[in-house]
């Protein structure tokens, strides 16, 4: 059986249609995805390649991370279509950082919330310091260093310089694994380990370290917290 077109479709199981007159939660994923690509191919029309796209990745998540290049080289896809794509990833990102930034910083859910869906686009490590004031507050969120967290590439101060130049009370050491297992490295353990030393004697505490990964072993947990552990 030959899959219809967009414009073959009754005007009611139109995705473009069926948001607007029911709002966008009662849309798929991929009819979502169906009207950022607005178009297929002859033979995959639109809708069946937003289905494509998230079978081949596996996830949504893992579509998300792919990047512009390889998105464009899926027939149907191409350069426009990868760049809007990236772009609507990202500013899903960015606002989910806007809204947990407007809400005290209490626990590692808290951080995830942060940082969660801006730091699992990157295909790198990227390491990141929140800033907080007494109120747990975010006063700043800046990337220190990019790379595998260990002595060569990454030093308290430069994880302390954003914290002192801004007053921090306190903050969160935050990064990520591209690989999406949170489990902390011995490099991890280490690190964490000067940092709280470091905050001890410049008398900024250390509140947590939280490595965000990816959910795993059938539970929607994506994060590894060294307080929560009992290991900060």
């Amino acid at each position: 059986m030959t899959a219809l077109s967009m414009r073959e479709l009754p005007a009611a199981d139109r995705p473009r249609e069926r948001l607007l007159n029911q709002g966008a939660n009662a849309l798929k994923t991929s009819e979502l995805l169906a009207i950022l690509l607005r178009t297929g191919t002859t033979e995959r029309p639109v809708l069946d390649l937003a289905e494509f796209l998230l079978t081949h990745f596996g996830s949504l998540e893992a579509l998300s991370r792919a990047p512009v290049g390889e998105l464009a080289r899926i027939k149907g896809i191409g350069q426009a279509k990868a760049i809007g794509l990236k772009a609507a990833f990202a500013l899903a990102a960015r606002l989910a950082r806007s809204e947990a930034e407007a809400r005290p910083v209490n626990t590692s859910e808290d951080v995830a919330r942060l940082l969660g869906e801006e730091m699992r686009l990157l295909d790198y490590e990227s390491v990141r310091v929140i800033c907080l004031n007494t109120q747990s507050k975010v006063l700043a969120v800046e990337e220190v260093t990019r790379g595998t967290l260990n002595e060569s590439l990454f030093h308290p101060r430069e994880a302390f310089r954003p914290a002192l130049a801004r007053q921090a009370h306190a903050v969160i050491l935050v990064h990520n694994h591209p690989s999406g297992d949170p489990r902390p490295s011995d490099a991890d353990m280490h690190v964490t380990r000067r940092m709280r030393q470091a905050g001890e004697l410049l008398q900024i505490e250390v509140l947590d370290h939280v490595i965000l990964g990816a959910p795993r072993n059938g539970t929607d947990k994506n994060f590894f917290s060294f307080r929560d552990e009992g290991m900060l």
